[in-house]
């Protein structure tokens, strides 16, 4: 039986883009995960993992020690902790977050 830890290790190596977020991206439950869901829509991802971290209180807790960042939403891309929303804004404006999307979705792509 895998830990929490090995599970989430497992989610964001597995999945080029992954959004630990409170709900889903057609019913996000707080503002910041629709805001990450919508940047992220903005920024042309295909195919994004969506972790929902009200349905399991284990990962809810988990992903905060895994990353070591205190908030939901939380994005990985390529196996990296890129921030949580507000990163994601920052990023996003810059049109920094429309090519780390474009590399991890051409990467896994090859």
């Amino acid at each position: 039986m895998a830990t929490i830890q090995e599970l989430i290790q497992e989610q964001v190596q597995k999945h080029p883009v992954v959004l630990y977020m409170k709900g889903n991206p057609r019913a996000p439950q707080c503002g910041f995960s629709a805001r990450a869901v919508q940047l992220l829509q903005q920024s042309g991802v295909k195919d994004l993992f969506t972790v929902d971290v009200l349905a399991d209180p284990q990962i809810r807790d988990g992903i905060k020690q895994y990353s070591n960042w205190p908030t939901i939403p939380q994005l990985y891309i390529q196996g990296e902790f890129v921030g949580g929303s507000d990163i994601m804004s920052d990023l996003y404006q810059q049109g920094e977050l429309k090519k780390l999307v474009d590399s991890a979705q051409a990467a896994s792509a090859s």
